[in-house]
């Protein structure tokens, strides 16, 4: 997706780097146990074991890999340099089409409410006017459809 959707960054990024990122970040969260992003219970220690995940799998790489990969891990979550906001939005809109193309099935079992996933989405606003449209207009498409609760 970043390959494919880096034209639409607000920002110049830097492909390879970002993509490196998202891998790394994706390495981490695989050992670590992904986590629902609408599970308040499951996100609760979600960083802790993140970090703890990260130290363990960084460690095991020699000196000079393990520094490169921390970095790209820690960019990541710092969400400051232009790739990192873009990784991030990559990152949020690939699950919004994911659960959008399924007719919405993992919203409805856990009965999101689309204030919800609208929020989900700022790390796509920060990163893309284009893509931020086109999230919002698939999370308007949703609610019509009922796949998301109205906001509270």
């Amino acid at each position: 997706m970043v390959l494919l959707l880096a034209e639409h960054a607000d920002k110049p990024v830097n492909i390879a780097h970002t993509i490196k990122m998202v891998l790394v970040h994706d390495l981490v969260e695989i050992d670590a146990g992904d986590t629902y992003c609408y599970d308040a219970v499951g996100n609760a220690d979600k960083e802790e074991r993140e970090k703890k995940a990260a130290d363990r799998i960084f460690a095991l790489l020699p000196d000079d890999q393990q520094n490169e990969l921390r970095a790209l891990w820690d960019e990541f979550e710092d969400r400051k340099t232009p790739e990192a906001e873009f990784a991030n939005a990559v990152d949020r809109l690939l699950p919004l089409l994911q659960n959008y193309q399924a007719n919405g099935i993992s919203w409805k079992e856990h009965e999101v409410r689309v204030d919800q996933a609208q929020k989900r989405m700022a790390p796509v606003r920060e990163a893309s006017k284009t893509l931020a449209s086109a999230a919002d207009a698939i999370i308007n498409h949703a609610l019509k459809k009922e796949y998301f609760k109205p906001a509270e």
